[in-house]
């Protein structure tokens, strides 16, 4: 799989041979993208196909004509309808500026022209969205290839650079209104590879390409993570090596204190600056695990070195054995209760890296090599953790893990599973999709694979536009217990058609697995049909290569089948006299359930 730093030339020379080749193999999620372009735009969707076959998506393109981005979004285009975009990409960059300040704007004539620049990609996004429901991403701007005023011009007004800076940071303001809108952060990726590397005079004005074949893979590769961000396929956990990995050194030769770790060498910190990266991706929600060949006990000594920023409670799974590493990964895997397609695997050795990557395909395995003082850049690069948005659920992730793990120690203590429940004292809050929790919902269907019966993947604006449409019911839960707050982790969308509520959408994180937490859902989907006086409940199962543990999910539940093929099938259930089903969980104070 390609990774960073990408060989452009390589993959300008066999694109469409890659093409042919992935497309011969199996594909798991089909992707329409229509791409307005304000630059020829066919070069960075050949390489963004070849990346997007890579992760398993089949990805089919419409591009609008030369220079008609604004037209074909802000007014339409009944070609572009027809296709049908789950995805449009606004491929504009700093050729397409057409309100730059002249030499004598003053620092309110410089923000009105932001401002109208703005306006006309306001334009697009509202014509787009009045027509579609497509996910909208919109580059940013790079720096402009030429500086007037030299170091002055990202000080005055009338600087190209100030207006550039002034322009992102008005685009930055305006994606976190809209829900639908991906900021692709161009001024980024042009800064990572150099602004001569980036745009070629020649290509443009021969060819009208923004890029050049490097600055198109670079392009196309941070496409790539917002686009896999956006179906759930960011990576959730960090699964470390200790010796020559976090520290240096052997712990078990040299011993906790002569580890290389703060600040007395340069070797010392770059690992110092490693750890500090990881314990920031920990703060953000992603989970960390260690996976070392040491003894136990004694691997556990480097996090008292005085000078470690990690500690032994930052991991929520810690396999510290002899025993072969791709086995310890599968055992966290299970403990985790997550898949292998979640975990990135970062160790020094070259032998255990490729042993991980022939054994378990599906864990991404950077190159990182044996210099620790590019360990963050190239984990960095990669993108493997993207994210699209920040709740509070990503930023407590790694402590409700943590959690899990005291439930499963407590869980071996009991014999009978009721009682286990029971021990576990749990408490959820139940209701209506409410404001409060539509990012979080939003979330959770983009990234839920495993537990998500239809595997319906929703935009936090079509959240809030079921939210407040009475022909939909939808409910969400928060579950507590007494090794904390596990957040919100299941949500329903039901559709009235006639007497009966389709279930469009049912999920739940795979943390609360086997908690009776779809019992509780359950009941309260049964109490808000009865209420809307309907008959029925029907069920859909799709079947994806992740939610196979779920294919049995209704028949469990008492429904009855009434269609089914080898890939879905359809349940119905009667809702008079209903016994209600959950017994472990109690009602907290819930906002409205109506």
């Amino acid at each position: 799989m390609t990774a960073w730093p990408i060989d452009a030339a390589y993959m300008a020379r066999n694109a469409r041979k890659l093409i042919r080749q992935l497309r011969s193999g199996p594909l798991q999620r089909k992707v329409k993208i229509a791409i307005l372009g304000g630059s020829t735009s066919q070069e960075v969707a050949l390489f963004l196909e070849v990346l997007l076959l890579e992760r398993g998506f089949d990805p089919e393109f419409w591009h609008s004509e030369y220079g008609r981005y604004w037209e074909d979004g802000a007014l339409g285009n009944e070609e572009l309808d027809t296709f049908a975009p789950d995805l449009v990409y606004i491929h504009t960059g700093t050729q397409n500026v057409r309100h730059w300040p002249d030499m004598n704007a003053a620092e309110a004539d410089a923000q009105q022209a932001a401002e109208q620049e703005l306006q006309r990609f306001t334009q697009i996004w509202d014509g787009l969205r009045s027509r579609s429901q497509a996910v909208i991403v919109q580059n940013n701007f790079e720096l402009p290839a030429t500086r007037i005023l030299g170091n002055s011009d990202g000080v005055y007004p009338m600087g190209r650079v100030n207006f550039t800076e002034r322009l992102n940071a008005l685009l930055a303001a305006e994606v976190q209104q809209r829900p639908y809108l991906l900021l692709n952060d161009v001024c980024y990726v042009s800064a990572c590879i150099g602004l001569d590397n980036w745009f070629d005079p020649g290509r443009w004005f021969s060819y009208k390409l923004a890029t050049t074949p490097q600055g198109s893979a670079a392009l196309a590769f941070n496409l790539t993570a917002l686009i896999c961000a956006r179906y759930g396929l960011s990576r959730k956990v960090l699964l470390l090596d200790l010796d020559n990995t976090i520290w240096g050194g052997v712990i078990g030769d040299d011993g906790a204190d002569a580890i290389a770790i703060g600040k007395e060498t340069p070797g010392a910190e770059a690992y110092s600056a490693f750890q500090e990266f990881v314990q920031r991706l920990r703060q953000r929600g992603i989970v960390l695990a260690v996976s070392s060949k040491n003894d136990d006990a004694i691997a556990r000594t480097g996090f008292t070195h005085p000078d470690s920023i990690l500690k032994i409670e930052d991991f929520s799974s810690f396999k510290a054995n002899w025993g072969p590493k791709h086995e310890n990964i599968q055992a966290i895997a299970h403990e985790l209760n997550l898949g292998l397609d979640s975990f990135v695997f970062a160790d020094d050795n070259p032998a255990e890296r490729a042993l991980v990557q022939s054994q378990l395909p599906m864990v991404a395995v950077p190159e990182i090599g044996n210099d620790p003082a590019l360990y963050v850049r190239l984990l960095d690069r990669n993108q493997y953790f993207e994210a699209l948005s920040l709740s509070s659920e990503d930023i407590s992730r790694s402590d409700q893990y943590a959690g899990n793990a005291k439930r499963n120690e407590l869980q071996a203590k009991f014999a009978d599973y009721g009682e286990f429940l029971a021990s576990l004292e749990m408490s959820a809050e139940v209701g209506a999709f409410i404001p409060t929790y539509l990012e979080r919902i939003a979330q959770l269907t983009g990234k839920t694979n495993q537990f998500n019966l239809t595997t319906k993947r929703y935009s936090q604006a079509e959240i809030e536009s079921i939210a407040g449409d009475s022909r939909f019911i939808t409910r969400y839960i928060r579950l507590t217990d007494r090794f904390g707050d596990n957040g919100l982790i299941s949500c329903a969308i039901g559709r009235i058609e006639g007497d009966t509520l389709h279930l469009d959408l049912w999920l739940m994180s795979c943390r609360v697995l086997k908690r009776d937490v779809e019992l509780l859902m359950l009941d309260e989907l049964v109490i808000a049909a009865q209420k809307a006086s309907l008959k029925l409940l029907r069920g859909y199962y799709f079947r994806t290569q992740k939610n196979n543990m779920v294919s049995n999910h209704y028949e469990k539940l008492g429904f009855t089948c009434i269609e089914a093929t080898d890939d879905s099938s359809i349940w119905s259930f009667p809702l008079e006299d209903y016994k209600l089903k959950n017994v472990h969980i109690q009602m907290a104070n819930s906002p409205s359930r109506s």
